[in-house]
């Protein structure tokens, strides 16, 4: 049984309680005004205020939307006409009080409407109706009475209301609170799918542009080369179509957590494969150098470093087509895991211009919420170096 089946056996066994618990209150209610009466008094009290109890089980009973307009005047227009038979018959009454029950039905009814007034109706309307419910609630042992112990009852019903009311905006809070909480969740996911869209499928889209551009140059001279290059071109976009089917599959899918993985767990200790299949469409050679034990790493810190590499690869083969050569250096020390992707292109490069650079962004975001830092700029020899460094015992993994 998932959690949503469970939530709605909840409410539905919640609902059976409450119309059991309501009938016997009507029943008790008929048997108490069922007096030798003066007949007036015995249509003003029995019909109507059974009739009122009835009707607040439309209101509280059902599951209502939240923000509900018509919740809380269905609300006030029962409250007012529960107030109006309260001083009909105080008035009507003539110091002859009928009976001996005030209406519990319709007190645990009206009690009822105000939790849920207070937990799904509109906000400012939903005031008013819990107001002018709570008076109706007070107010309902005068019909039988004046006496000090019905004026405690009163008040007694006035401090249920209001109980009521704050269980009801309690709950509200709280699916407030859980709703903005699923909003963070999907604007991080958003975030998390631009960034593996750029971080994977701009990579591999990259370098099949890059492989196309060579292969039409090469196709005169050395057709051999074209079917290699076409053969690497296949197998960069087949992995590109599986990212893709991977992430529009989990957004797709409408019972996976809010907190599923957009991203492969592809870290470090896959950089070789990586510079591979980088050298395979780049002019420049990648060589990479690892200085400590990769193993163990957090999974954020290792996918995060992967990450950075990938995002240096890629402004490499795209920025610097003069460089001879991009230097992919791993280190580990007992508290930092410093991470380094340097070319040696001539080329002259700035920032990236506004509307672009996204890849950087997303790697920014990623270094800064695991407390490391990341820097981009030229380099002292020149071309262009990425250093991204990441705390190891200060390390959050979710």
């Amino acid at each position: 049984m998932s959690a949503l089946d469970l939530r709605r056996w909840w409410v539905r066994l919640a609902q059976a309680a409450g119309l059991v618990a309501f009938g016997l209150l009507a029943l008790f209610d008929f048997a108490s005004s069922t007096q030798d009466i003066p007949r007036v008094t015995t249509l003003l009290f029995l019909p109507v205020p059974m009739g009122l109890a009835v009707a607040t089980v439309p209101i509280w009973l059902p599951v209502h939307r939240l923000g509900s307009r018509r919740l809380p005047l269905a609300a006030l227009a029962l409250a007012t006409a529960s107030l109006a038979v309260t001083v009909a018959m105080v008035f009507l009454s003539d110091g002859m009080l009928p009976a001996r029950t005030w209406g519990l039905a319709e007190s645990a009814g009206l009690i009822g409407v105000v939790f849920v007034v207070t937990r799904w109706g509109a906000p400012r309307p939903a005031l008013a109706a819990a107001v002018a419910a709570g008076l109706a609630v007070a107010a309902m042992p005068l019909r039988v009475g004046t006496d000090n112990q019905l004026v405690i009852f009163g008040l007694l019903q006035v401090l249920a209301a209001a109980g009521a009311a704050g269980v009801g905006l309690y709950l509200r809070v709280i699916a407030a609170g859980r709703e903005r909480a699923i909003a963070l969740v999907r604007a991080e996911q958003r975030a998390e799918f631009a960034r593996d869209l750029h971080d994977f499928i701009a990579h591999h889209v990259t370098g099949i542009v890059v492989q196309a551009q060579g292969a039409r140059f090469v196709a005169e001279q050395d057709p051999r080369r074209v079917i290699v290059a076409l053969e690497q071109i296949e197998r960069a976009g087949a992995e590109t179509m599986a990212s893709m089917r991977r992430m529009v599959g989990i957004l797709r899918n409408p019972d996976a957590p809010p907190d599923a993985p957009l991203a492969p767990l592809a870290g470090v200790t896959d950089l070789v494969p990586l510079l591979a299949g980088f050298n395979g469409t780049a002019n420049a050679p990648a060589r990479l150098h690892v200085d400590g034990d990769l193993d163990g790493l957090p999974v954020e810190v290792s996918t995060s470093a992967y990450r950075v590499v990938m995002e240096g690869l890629t402004n490499a083969r795209q920025h610097a087509p003069d460089a001879r050569a991009v230097y992919v250096s791993v280190r580990r020390t007992p508290d930092w895991l410093l991470v380094r992707v340097a070319d040696d292109g001539a080329s002259p490069r700035t920032a990236p211009a506004r509307g672009h650079g996204f890849g950087l962004v997303g790697l920014a975001e990623r270094v800064r919420a695991l407390g490391g830092t990341i820097t981009a700029g030229p380099g002292v020899a020149g071309g262009w170096v990425l250093d991204a460094a990441f705390p190891l015992r200060s390390a959050v993994v979710r």
